[in-house]
């Protein structure tokens, strides 16, 4: 019998971020037991980095007049390149002005509205109305027809998350820190919680519950230069991956953001350039509206990092020792406004690259930044494949942002999501019975404690865990980019296969007692590899381009043959994932023109062209 800590609850969250702290809360108002995971404080939660703001459709700065759920929906839809659920999109767009009036009532300091004319950097001028003076303001985001980004100066995950856990420790949920699930607990239909081990001591827990809930944000670590924290290395996902019978939706689905400041790859938030800021080449031209006349340097994120390769291809870029990059230029919004509303990544330039952004350019390039994929889930939050086993968040495709997400959307589906799907969780739980047999806890446990020993021992070999790891991230940076290809996607898939393997013999080379953070890395490596090969595998399979997912050899969007959404599913000993598709679903918005980027509506008449010819050939 393995020796191990046993604790039952009603509801485990994995992931403290906003989204499973949100459900947490959703849940325990509902009189349930709820204990959270984390493997940090909930406070240095990769959630407290975002910067730029929350979307929902206030109506109440002069540049957001007149928006509505509708046109947020509207929004989305065209952003997502038509891949989300438009039901789920309809949903969200709905429910975001309660959400963020909630945080408000919670604590949240957003900015608001300060009444009288102003004159914007391109020469505009607009009036805030004196009747609209003090309530919550909004900033121009990419992809978007009205400014409906509420936001904290460029603080604004800090303010949400230092809020939000203030409301979980008012209300007294458990949160155990430094713990890291490593497996789920489950019997191939019903999920009963999970083993997990502490990041202190290194002793394995179980943790039993009616509900679990998966909440543990992006893989953007699994790329060698990423917005993301240390910590978004995607567990959440391998977890459920591993099960085998719960599949990941839309992994190839990754969104590289336009402004990573180099060489460090930290965030340079979207709200700079929605505040004003411009991009510039190395002739110190403005070269945005050259390509988006319209939108110039606030079209969707995905076609912003296109638009900076293609200009960087064709010679402009800055050249530097990390490799040529780009400008971004806010020294004309003034010291002012710079050290007000933008004052975090005033201290990030100081900080990582010596420079002042009221007087020096800030260099930037295309960044790994999020998942658009995660563990397919329907609109209440419930996963496929298993009952009882939820997932939210950057960690879930729920799915509302399909092939790119819209800047803004991204805060604001934590917030919305923990709502809805907390109170589902919920429903379920009250439902449900614990009814979890002790040997299939037992047995789950004891797995866990062969892999710890075959890692301490290198009975299975003695690769390197850090050599592989450095290899998967140069491979996916290399071949699975912002522009991708069949034979570049052949070569990632077949190099990842082969890490894949060799991971399966790591051995450590420290003790892997206690703290030990060589075993952690260990343990997580090889599904680290099987979610790089579900991106780089569902990518070379989509021979279209759409939305983040450009394929060169597959220019076009193809809604005869494509509009439909990648399941990755991992059987168990598969090198490969096995992917299946399903319909993506159409309920208020058919496929068109998104307004801005390559125009979709000329593609559309080519697809459909060529299928006719094939058709007609055949």
């Amino acid at each position: 019998m393995s020796v191990y800590q046993t604790h039952t609850t009603d509801v485990l969250v994995i992931g403290a971020g906003l989204a499973g702290e949100r459900t947490a809360i959703e849940a325990a108002t509902h009189g349930l037991d709820v204990i959270i995971l984390s493997l940090v404080p909930p406070r240095r939660s990769h959630s407290t980095a975002a910067q730029g703001g929350m979307q929902a459709s206030l109506g109440n700065c002069a540049m957001g007049y007149g928006d509505n759920p509708d046109i947020h929906f509207e929004d989305t839809v065209k952003g997502s390149d038509w891949g989300c659920d438009q039901d789920v999109a309809r949903l969200f767009a709905n429910t975001a002005p309660i959400a963020v009036r909630q945080m408000a009532y919670w604590g949240v300091p957003w900015n608001r509205v300060v009444a009288g004319r102003k004159t914007l950097p391109d020469g505009r001028e607009i009036e805030d109305l004196k009747e609209y003076e003090g309530l919550i303001t909004a900033r121009d985001f990419g992809g978007t027809a009205k400014w409906r980004t509420c936001y904290t100066s460029d603080g604004t995950g800090h303010t949400l998350q230092y809020t939000m856990d203030s409301i979980v420790i008012k209300m007294g949920i458990t949160v155990h820190d430094r713990m890291e699930a490593i497996a789920l607990i489950h019997d191939g239909e019903n999920c009963y919680g999970a083993v997990a081990r502490c990041l202190r001591t290194g002793q394995l827990h179980a943790y039993l519950a009616r509900s679990t809930v998966i909440a543990t944000g992006g893989y953007g670590r699994l790329y060698g230069v990423s917005t993301n924290a240390v910590i978004n290395e995607g567990s959440g996902m391998f977890l459920a991956l591993e099960t085998g019978v719960v599949p990941l939706g839309n992994m190839e689905a990754v969104q590289f953001h336009p402004t990573g400041m180099v060489p460090v790859g930290i965030l340079i938030t979207e709200g700079a350039r929605g505040d004003g800021g411009y991009l510039l080449d190395k002739n110190l031209h403005r070269f945005m509206p050259d390509y988006e006349p319209k939108k110039k340097e606030l079209a969707s994120r995905d076609v912003v990092s296109r638009r900076m390769i293609q200009h960087i291809r064709k010679g402009y870029g800055v050249e530097s020792k990390w490799g040529p990059h780009l400008w971004l230029d806010i020294r004309h919004l003034g010291r002012k406004h710079i050290y007000t509303n933008l004052r975090e990544i005033a201290n990030i330039c100081k900080n990582f690259a010596g420079i002042d952004p009221a007087k020096d350019l800030i260099p930037v390039r295309p960044t790994q930044h999020y998942s658009m994929g995660g563990v397919r889930t329907n609109i209440d939050g419930h996963a496929y494949g298993l009952k009882g086993l939820f997932a939210v968040g950057e960690a879930a495709c729920w799915d509302l942002h399909g092939f790119n997400r819209l800047g803004g959307n991204s805060l604001a589906e934590t917030i919305v999501a923990g709502m809805v799907v907390g109170k589902k969780v919920a429903e379920y739980t009250l439902g449900a019975a614990l009814d979890c047999p002790l040997k299939l806890v037992d047995e789950h446990v004891k797995r866990q404690e062969n892999r710890i020993n075959d890692l301490i021992s290198g009975r299975l070999g003695k690769e390197n865990v850090y050599e592989l790891r450095k290899q998967m991230e140069d491979t996916l940076m290399e071949y699975v980019g912002i522009f991708r290809n069949g034979p570049d996607l052949q070569k990632a898939v077949d190099k990842l296969q082969e890490l894949y393997r060799r991971s399966l013999r790591l051995g450590l080379r420290s003790s892997g007692k206690y703290a030990s953070p060589e075993l952690a890395s260990a343990l997580r490596l090889p599904g680290m590899i099987r979610l790089a090969l579900c991106i780089a595998y569902g990518a070379l399979n989509r021979t279209e381009s759409r939305g983040s997912h450009a394929r060169e050899d597959y220019p076009y969007r193809d809604d005869v043959n494509w509009l439909k959404r990648t399941l990755a599913y991992w059987p168990p000993g598969a090198e490969l994932p096995l992917l299946k598709y399903e319909p993506v679903k159409i309920t208020e918005l058919p496929p068109g023109d998104r307004g801005y980027g390559e125009s979709s509506a000329a593609n559309a008449a080519r697809t459909e062209t060529a299928h006719d010819k094939e058709g007609n050939n055949g």
